[in-house]
């Protein structure tokens, strides 16, 4: 049944007297406000930790960027971070900026129904008016939290407000109730308190929504995962703001270093990357991994941001690293680090030694004979190169693979640069099978160039035109199509081909030369010539002997 709300002396038992003076302490109004600095809700909380943790209900923080509690002696503190969030039951646990507030311990125990409970409002420096009810019942989920339905009399305001048993033990928070009803909700304060982030957390729809940075989880596994998961779904400062709070939590920890010089040197503060780096290196309990990522980083600067000067970092320095790592210990993936190393120095010879070391271990596989396949085609030595392709390609078995379409087309290029040309085509096909849904018209015109030159001129003709149909507007490709139908002897074809052409690209030879030329093929001579020799004005080179050729007929 309901009660009227009295005074706390009154309504209290002497017993409870004490608690409900000092645990009122606990209780704070929560304030969150949008980007625009205006007040977005407010509802209330209570503190449950010494580290300035709370639990509260969670609405008021969707689309918040900015929060803030105001204690029962009135100050303000600034909410630091969400500690985890369940949006069904309307919970939320977050971390406050005060150290050692009041926090009334949680209750273990179901109070049984008709048991006694007393909500205890939000009061600004004075004892709270509370108000005494009674379980009307309860239910369980999540494998023993509950759910109470309170024979007691509450209002929207009083939201997120603690519920007490007799002992002084907080048994929920109360649900947002309807002004007026002598029956209110509570939620399981020790659900609520025991919500928490985890690997996974950053991409939590619920945390997602609001603005208020996610805490990240107090298991080290569990926060790395978070930075990893992190990288690839925030951006700029925010993420940013993720590896200091990691570094703060774990300062003992390469990886919050490394992560942070990482972002520095992409933002070109190589200083301030070298800096963490040497930080990495000082704390790591792995010390070859930190030399192997020093390495890397170095490497990656040098090779892709060349242009911008940092005379610490050099290839010298990033393989003086990689080897350091496999002084410590000898892993393959350390030889590959060198290897890589070696080939930007242009030391191809070590570079090859270094990967037909690594087809023997572990490592085998088509990434390393393909590597080994790039040194010896720097070296000049193609034949070499051809079988290296072949060891890669043959790390596959029939029917390939996705994986192994990359290998197919390297290997068609090389085959086809040496002039074996139907090989060629072989490795194009079987590529095409592969990714024939991503094909591109760059790739059909390669195709046609290898059919073409292996006298396969129909299987040629259709690739091109496939090409053109993809790309209409290419002049490139418009300019084969007209020299294919030209060699064919499809000379009404390649009149119209070779107009397209010039239209695409009125100031190129190209389109003139074909249309001169499958006109005189045709017969006619006089237009022929004269298209011809605009190709030779626009500096067309075989104008001049197709002119003299067709002259003399």
């Amino acid at each position: 049944m309901g009660m009227t709300v009295v005074t706390l002396l009154t309504v209290l038992p002497l017993h409870a007297q004490s608690w409900a003076k000092q645990w009122s302490q606990a209780v704070f109004t929560l304030k969150t406000f949008s980007a625009d600095g205006s007040l977005l809700a407010s509802s209330n909380g209570f503190f449950t930790g010494q580290q300035g943790e709370a639990v509260s209900a969670f609405k008021p923080f969707r689309g918040a960027h900015r929060a803030v509690i105001i204690d029962a002696d009135g100050k303000e503190h600034a909410v630091i971070q969400l500690m985890g969030a369940n949006d069904l039951y309307d919970v939320a646990k977050f971390q406050v900026d005060m150290h050692k507030p009041v926090c009334p311990p949680i209750a273990t125990k179901t109070v049984p129904t008709t048991g006694l409970v007393w909500l205890m409002p939000y009061a600004t420096k004075q004892q709270p008016r509370c108000t005494e009810g009674t379980v009307a019942g309860s239910e369980s989920f999540q494998s023993g939290y509950d759910y109470y339905t309170l024979n007691l009399p509450a209002d929207e305001q009083q939201a997120g407000c603690p519920v007490f048993n007799q002992e002084g033990q907080v048994i929920g928070l109360l649900q947002p109730a309807t002004t007026g009803s002598t029956q209110s909700y509570a939620v399981s304060a020790r659900f609520a308190n025991d919500l928490h982030t985890t690997g996974l957390s950053i991409n939590d729809a619920t945390l997602r929504s609001t603005a208020i940075p996610i805490a990240l989880p107090t298991d080290y596994d569990e926060a790395l995962l978070s930075l990893y998961v992190a990288s690839s779904v925030m951006e700029g400062t925010e993420f940013e703001q993720l590896v200091d709070r990691f570094i703060q939590q774990f300062p003992q920890a390469a990886d919050g270093y490394i992560y942070r010089a990482r972002l520095a040197a992409a933002n070109g503060r190589y200083q301030q990357a070298d800096d963490d780096m040497q930080k990495a290196l000082k704390v790591a309990t792995k010390k070859d991994d930190a030399h192997y990522q020093y390495a890397q980083l170095i490497y990656q600067k040098v090779v892709y941001q060349p242009q911008l000067a940092y005379e610490p970092w050099s290839l010298e320095r990033a393989l003086g690293e990689s080897e350091a790592a496999y002084r410590l210990q000898a892993l393959p993936v350390y030889l590959q680090q060198q290897a890589q190393i070696r080939f930007a120095m242009q030391q191809y010879a070590d570079a090859y030694d270094l990967y037909m070391l690594l087809t023997k271990g572990e490592l085998r596989g088509a990434e390393v004979f393909f590597a080994a396949s790039q040194c010896k085609a720097q070296l000049g030595d193609r034949e070499t190169q051809l079988a290296l392709l072949d060891s890669a390609v043959h790390q596959f078995t029939k029917p390939y693979p996705k994986t192994a379409a990359p290998y197919l087309l390297v290997r068609a290029q090389a085959r086809y640069e040496a002039g074996k040309y139907r090989q060629a085509v072989g490795d194009y096909n079987a590529y095409g099978e592969l990714m024939a849904a991503q094909l591109t018209a760059e790739f059909y015109y390669q195709r046609e160039q290898a059919e073409l030159a292996g006298h396969l001129y129909q299987q040629a003709l259709n690739d091109i035109r496939q090409a053109v149909d993809m790309a209409p507007q290419e002049p490139l490709y418009l300019m084969e199509q007209a020299a294919v139908e030209v060699r064919v002897g499809m000379n009404d074809e390649a009149i119209a081909t070779a107009r397209r052409c010039i239209a695409a690209a009125p100031d190129q030879s190209d389109g003139y030369l074909f249309l001169g030329l499958a006109q005189c093929q045709k017969g006619q001579k006089q237009e022929g010539l004269q298209n011809l020799q605009k190709a030779k004005e626009l500096g067309n080179g075989q104008a001049q002997s197709l002119i003299d050729k067709y002259s003399r007929k």
